[in-house]
């Protein structure tokens, strides 16, 4: 992502998107305070997503609960009912499925994402969520690294040390076999693949994809940092993937517990899009202070105010991801990502795309620059619910 002299400045940024994830899939009820309580009934979890929508998120990334067990369910037409309450309580809304099918394991079980054959049946929800998010490469997943069991976990069952243990040896199983499958299946039902990369060489690994045709349409998705096995908490790691992202593409940047703060701050201001929610984090930046996902909501929002960054309306968010944008060849694809096209023969040196020779307005992808006359700025025009 290149970054040209202006694009700090609040005018030249695109308007922050904030993903809320409010389900917090590895917990169950008893791990969570008043203050953030955990949605379990379909009422609440609907509700969870109004009032994320209220304080200003714009996509929702959705896990669906049994209320019978308080387990994140498996049973897909709860999902298909969930994601209709949803259609109906936040029609503008974003709706993101989380495509691991998280859960919340009785200690002494082992930590692991479902099957292959369990998270590709998410392509098939019906109604459709307009993203789903697509893991990969597999890594390990290591919660505990870098938050400690006494803090960032503290009051929840996870400080038994076989729940920590569980958490400790997490694997995102995400092979070639799965990944580009999965992203097939999206494509073939209108379903827009919202990656979910861990680290640069992730990155690397969708680009190659895209340069070998196996998929064609927009580049969005969300860096999942802050465990051990994808990049942690460094300035310089997540500085990285910023520099390494594609200018037509578009991320968040996730990280876990109380590190979401400084990291969604220093996002914030770099132009980026950021992710709140107990999914990622139970408290507030100072320690032992508990937050609930409309605290966190609210505080990415406030920082933006301070810097004068608005927030994107749902209309704005719907533009900067393309959502039911596809394109119709790897060339094509590769030029709207801002990426050079594929070597051909034995062309030497830089590559650059065949153009008409007339001047075309650029595109809006992470560059940070809004261009006049591509969208309505007025956030009043997001009537809120």
């Amino acid at each position: 992502m290149y970054f040209t002299d202006d694009s700090l400045l609040p005018e030249n940024q695109p308007p922050l998107m904030i993903t809320a994830a409010p389900y917090g899939p590895m917990w169950m009820p008893g791990d969570c305070k008043p203050v953030h309580k955990l949605p379990v009934t379909w009422e609440e979890q609907t509700q969870a997503a109004v009032d994320s929508y209220n304080a200003g998120a714009t996509l929702l990334h959705i896990h669906v609960r049994d209320p019978k067990t308080g387990h994140i369910s498996k049973n897909f037409k709860e999902y298909s009912d969930q994601i209709g309450r949803l259609r109906h309580a936040v029609p503008k809304m974003i709706l993101q499925v989380g495509g691991s099918i998280s859960f919340a394991p009785e200690p002494g079980e082992k930590a692991e994402f479902s099957n292959y054959d369990s998270r590709h049946k998410l392509c098939e929800i019906d109604p459709k969520p307009d993203q789903i998010t697509v893991a990969f490469p597999t890594s390990l997943y290591d919660h505990t690294a870098i938050n400690r069991l006494d803090d960032a976990w503290a009051g929840t069952r996870f400080t038994n040390p076989a729940m920590a243990q569980a958490m400790a040896n997490l694997v995102a199983d995400s092979t070639p076999d799965f990944y580009l499958e999965n992203i097939k299946r999206c494509v073939e039902h209108g379903i827009q693949p919202y990656f979910a990369l861990g680290t640069v060489h992730g990155l690397e690994c969708l680009e190659r994809l895209i340069r070998k045709g196996y998929y064609m349409g927009p580049v969005n998705g969300f860096y999942s940092t802050g465990a051990g096995g994808v990049c942690g908490v460094n300035p310089y790691d997540l500085m990285e993937l910023v520099r390494r992202s594609p200018h037509g593409s578009v991320f968040t940047y996730q990280s876990t517990f109380r590190y979401t703060y400084p990291v969604s701050a220093m996002m914030i201001a770099l132009g980026q899009h950021t992710r709140a929610g107990i999914e990622d984090n139970l408290w507030a930046p100072r320690k032992g202070v508990h937050a609930s996902t409309i605290d966190m909501i609210e505080w990415q929002a406030s920082m933006a105010q301070k810097l004068s960054r608005p927030l994107a309306t749902a209309e704005q968010a719907h533009q900067m991801l393309k959502i039911g944008v596809w394109y119709k060849s790897t060339d094509e694809t590769l030029a709207n990502i801002g990426l050079p096209p594929n070597r051909e023969g034995a062309n030497v040196g830089f590559l650059v795309h065949k153009t008409d020779g007339k001047l075309h307005p650029a595109a809006q992808g992470g560059c940070g620059h809004i261009h006049a006359g591509e969208w309505e700025t007025d956030v009043a025009a997001d009537k809120r619910i």
